[in-house]
């Protein structure tokens, strides 16, 4: 399968992006496989594939620094791992029906490698790539969140419990939240950290966490519940 024109421009359309170098985006789509039965050689898109990786995380990880920030490390840490796991770029891919555009050689055609997860979640990274060496990183960020936020607000929705107590309690601006440090226990490697949250001086919540962040929103999540409100909404 050769990558015709009027491919290139269907796939450009999708992603929302135009390739000044359109020998990137043919290089972000050519598997192994298919090089490999080439006798003219050529890169395929492995390279692509380990900057894409990185270029992704930071962008992942900026994104959810900026607008998370009542989250501590290791809730970050999990939901970008969630976000830029193989399943979720796989997902990705197959909005923009990546599969069909790919460059494989005839044992991935025959063998359902245009479906297959690993291989689209690495072209998917692949594309990334080339979208920020062609374009820099605002392009590729325009590309990239385009994905995150969708698939983050499914993610975050769950657990920030603090924004969501803090979302209610703003409705009547007479009402004030404080977060009260109340205590802490364990050794040094393993602090339980216990923390009060406060309406007009009254304890709504309270919640121990391996952090004060943690326990900050183990405290708002039981007052919310205290609340009545449905923490799946």
């Amino acid at each position: 399968m050769i990558v015709m024109q009027t491919d290139i421009a269907l796939l450009q359309s999708r992603i929302g992006y135009s390739f000044k170098d359109k020998t990137l985006l043919i290089r972000a789509l050519s598997h192994s496989s298919y090089i490999n039965e080439r006798q003219g050689g050529g890169e395929c898109n492995e390279r692509l594939e380990f900057l894409g990786d990185s270029v992704l995380g930071f962008i992942t990880a900026e994104y959810f620094y900026t607008n998370l920030k009542t989250y501590p490390e290791g809730e970050l840490t999990k939901m970008r791992a969630s976000t830029v796991c193989e399943k979720s770029l796989c997902v990705f891919a197959r909005k923009i029906g990546l599969g069909e555009f790919l460059l494989l050689g005839r044992g991935e055609i025959y063998t359902g490698g245009r479906e297959r997860p690993s291989i689209l979640a690495d072209a998917f990274e692949a594309l990334i790539a080339a979208i920020y060496l062609d374009g820099g990183i605002d392009e590729a960020k325009k590309f990239v969140l385009g994905f995150v936020k969708e698939a983050s607000s499914k993610v975050s929705s769950f657990h920030d419990y603090k924004t969501k107590l803090q979302e209610i309690t703003q409705k009547n601006p007479e009402e004030s939240v404080e977060y009260v440090h109340v205590g802490e226990s364990g050794p040094d490697h393993d602090k339980r950290f216990e923390v009060e949250v406060h309406l007009n001086s009254n304890v709504i919540g309270r919640g121990i966490g391996k952090s004060k962040k943690v326990a900050e929103q183990e405290a708002a999540r039981e007052a919310l519940i205290l609340m009545g409100i449905n923490l799946d909404q």
